[in-house]
């Protein structure tokens, strides 16, 4: 028998584009999804033709061919080019346009804003489906590298050692002229210029990268910056599992109920500290919901972000903590100060006001910041002159809170509030089911769709390109729930 034989290249044959994508594909169900959207609400850029000039591509077409790279791990512009021309799913999905590497590449570096809000669309899109319970949300950070490497990240530490060692050299080049001078005077040797110009060359370069470093470190000491990355201006050297990386922390929250995102943040703070409780607002938010249980790993622990948690009519749940401390309350809610238990109590800070309550109750007021350390320090050394209780070692008690210089301020509202005391016990249910739901999405985006570096430069450009990722992620989850029908079924 003869083998199977496809058809003759040379034949002309009738069929049709639409016939060689299944019905249940993917890139039908993104094809409707982008099509039915608003871009010009949005905020996309050249979402209405011009009257003039060439034509523009059509901002859904170029979505459409982002969200699906996103959804088969391929990113890069110059991949996406190759698709247009090679692969027949793409050639289906934007009408068989081929736009260059770098009219794909600008559309995602100016249009950040919009794809967070497309990622938003799509959140609200699953609300509709059900798909969110807005009972139990889960946040964590993970560190991404960014687009920096280290040798191009500087620290105050990093930049002493530098100039250190550049003022060695310099000084043994310049006691090598001196050498050189005594010598040209000395009958026995000649003079020689050469080597006197080579040095005078080095030494003149090296007192140009001293003056460069020492900009870097005036920036370092006596500003808001606690590190210069020259590549990416906001990214920061952070400690991650395989050691020390430049990167930016991506802070997300998770619905318990499928797994899915609901909101994210790209920042460059090293610590998960104070993190939680901006997350959960922006959860709520968007999941247009009074009230739901935050759960976090050990890495939030702060008293502060518990006390802003459950000011926001949520239920913090930190894994290995238990937190007792006083908060502002209505009138009806107001106890009178006077438990104290020196275990477990600590100081809440109030953003609202700008102030902290201390273990027993009293108001600890801006006191002075520290430019070198970043540091912005809280007292009252009224009532703890006064007080019974001696909180620490020290005459007075201080509450310090990492901040910058822009965000201190000494103003603040002295008025009488009531306060209530609050105790918050460690639910060990909820805390156990933290991983299984927040850190199956990043091991999924990490592994799974290979996105582990961000190539795009800055917090903005970035939270662009994690956009396509979370909303890649987010519709791969609901295909797989829903199935592909059904989501169309919603977008008819």
């Amino acid at each position: 028998m003869e083998f199977i034989t496809g058809k003759e290249r040379g034949q002309y044959y009738i069929g049709c584009l639409d016939d060689s994508i299944d019905e249940n594909n993917p890139v039908r169900f993104v094809d409707a999804y982008v099509s039915q959207l608003n871009v010009t609400a949005l905020g996309f850029q050249n979402s209405t033709p011009q009257e003039t000039g060439r034509p523009a591509y059509s901002p859904k077409d170029l979505l459409k061919l982002y969200i699906y790279g996103y959804l088969n791990r391929v990113r890069s512009s110059r991949g996406l080019e190759k698709e247009c021309y090679r692969n027949i799913e793409v050639i289906w999905l934007i009408n068989g346009l081929r736009p260059d590497h770098k009219t794909i590449a600008r559309f995602r570096q100016i249009n950040p804003k919009a794809l967070k809000e497309v990622f938003r669309d799509f959140v609200r899109l699953c609300m509709r489906l059900e798909l969110m319970g807005k009972e139990l949300i889960a946040v964590d950070g993970s560190k991404f590298k960014a687009w920096n490497s280290k040798d191009r990240n500087y620290t105050k530490r990093k930049l002493d050692d530098r100039i250190s060692r550049i003022e060695g050299k310099i000084a043994e080049y310049l006691e090598e002229l001196d050498k050189l001078d005594e010598a040209a005077k000395s009958e026995s040797q000649p003079k020689s210029e050469k080597n006197g110009k080579n040095l005078e060359a080095v030494i003149s370069i090296l007192t140009e990268r001293k003056a460069v470093f020492e900009e870097y470190r005036e920036r370092v000491s006596g500003g808001e910056e606690t590190q210069v990355s020259l590549t990416d201006p906001d990214s920061r050297l952070m400690k991650t599992k395989d050691g020390m990386a430049v990167c930016l922390n991506i802070q997300t929250a998770v619905d318990s109920k499928n797994k899915l995102l609901v909101e994210f943040e790209v920042g460059n703070q090293a610590q998960d500290k104070n993190l939680m409780s901006p997350m959960a607002k922006k959860a709520s938010e968007i999941l247009e919901t009074e009230h739901m249980i935050i759960v976090a790993d050990n890495g939030y622990d702060s008293v502060s972000d518990v006390a802003q948690v459950l000011a926001g009519n949520n239920t913090p749940v930190v894994a290995g903590g238990d937190y007792e401390f006083w908060y502002p309350a209505a009138e009806e809610e107001a106890e009178e100060v006077t438990d104290y238990d020196e275990t477990i109590a600590r100081s809440v800070y109030w953003s609202d006001r700008n102030v902290y309550i201390c273990p027993m109750g009293k108001f600890l007021y801006p006191s002075y910041y520290v430019k070198s350390k970043h540091i912005a320090k809280y007292a009252n050394t009224r009532e703890c002159s006064c007080c019974t209780k001696k909180c620490t070692k020290m005459k007075y008690y201080y509450a310090e809170r990492r901040m910058n210089l822009s965000e201190f301020s000494k103003e603040y509202d002295a008025s009488p509030v009531p306060l209530k005391k609050i105790r918050v016990l460690q639910n060990k249910e909820v805390a156990a089911q933290r991983k299984c739901i927040v850190e199956h999405p990043f091991g999924t985006i990490k592994r799974d769709m290979g996105i582990e570096y961000l190539p795009l430069r800055t917090i903005p450009k970035a939270e662009g390109e994690l956009s396509l990722a979370f909303l890649a992620f987010n519709i791969k989850r609901a295909l797989n729930i829903v199935g592909i029908q059904n989501l169309l079924a919603v977008l008819t």
